[in-house]
């Protein structure tokens, strides 16, 4: 019944107030061996308040009567000092902590970086220097391969890096506990809205303004693997950029034959203004994508 006990535990964590519900409730039941009605607790407990134990599943349904869902679990509520916890559908407990989304002085610097990194595409000189850089990598595969091939080739690498990144620096469980919290408000609100229960519904309320830093820390989650991708990913796509945009590529590899489209050069837009280039590396960037995710069962999506 561990799930039981966390919601023991988020209900007094929520409101320190329940912990006396409980007490009542607990007493009243026989240490949780006596079923009870409202009727036995409507001197000492508030509508709302009875209604939270029966959504919290605290009190399950006896017929006309409740019992007490996991009696040992509001024991040691009552007596112990409850920790704030969120229970995702595994029953695996993954403390929200804000904190431990805080970038680190290495995530700062890469972000800095890919803005840094982003004036190659206005400014010339940064895009030469980015460009020439690269190429002394780049260089020799593209000497012995066709361009397309080429670009293919570096799809297929930043793909790979960034679902590792993704896959790596991106906390699961806790995106998974940050989504579970914010559909168990809603579900809650939906069941107090519709008993018309005015006191849990301003809870709630308070309880999503507080739910709010929450979705500071997924934000923190999903973009501190982007910014890496795009520290990483940014000087690949300058090299391309570098390439075609400065005549760097053979005249005989200046076309390509695609569906669709037919015959066209690598700066000719096939996609209204996005050209051919760009339209070909995300192609087989994100095709690339999904074969590494699938091959290789990486999650990159909270469950």
């Amino acid at each position: 019944m561990a799930r039981t006990a966390d919601k023991v535990e988020s209900l007094v964590a929520e409101d320190s107030a329940m912990a006396d519900v409980l007490a009542v409730v607990y007493d009243r039941t026989d240490a949780g061996d006596e079923p009870i009605e409202w009727a036995d607790v409507n001197d000492a407990l508030t509508s709302g308040q009875w209604g939270r134990l029966i959504e919290k599943d605290v009190l399950t349904s006896d017929g006309d009567e409740f019992r007490l869902a996991d009696p040992d679990a509001v024991e040691a509520a009552l007596e112990d000092d409850p920790t704030t916890s969120v229970s995702t559908d595994d029953d695996t407990d993954v403390d929200i902590d804000d904190d431990e989304s805080s970038w680190t002085m290495w995530d700062k610097m890469a972000a800095l970086g890919s803005v840094g990194l982003f004036l190659g595409y206005s400014q010339t000189p940064i895009r030469n220097a980015i460009g020439s850089t690269v190429n002394i990598l780049v260089g020799p595969l593209e000497s012995v391969l066709p361009f397309y091939v080429v670009v293919m080739v570096l799809a297929l690498v930043t793909g790979l890096y960034s679902t590792l990144l993704q896959a790596n620096l991106m906390n699961m469980d806790k995106m998974s506990a940050y989504q579970q919290r914010m559909k168990d408000i809603q579900e809650k609100r939906k069941a107090a809205k519709e008993r018309g229960d005015d006191e849990a519904m301003e809870r709630i309320r308070e309880e999503q303004m507080d739910a709010m830093g929450d979705q500071l820390g997924m934000f923190k989650e999903q973009f501190r693997p982007m910014v890496w991708t795009m520290f990483l990913t940014i000087p690949v796509f300058l090299w391309i950029y570098w390439m075609v945009r400065d005549g760097h590529i053979p005249d005989a590899e200046w076309n390509i034959v695609v569906p669709l489209a037919g015959d066209v050069g690598w700066q000719d837009g096939v996609a209204g203004p996005m050209r051919m280039w760009i339209v070909w590396y995300f192609l087989c960037s994100m095709g690339f994508t999904q074969l590494i995710r699938k091959s290789l069962n990486i999650q990159t999506t909270p469950t």
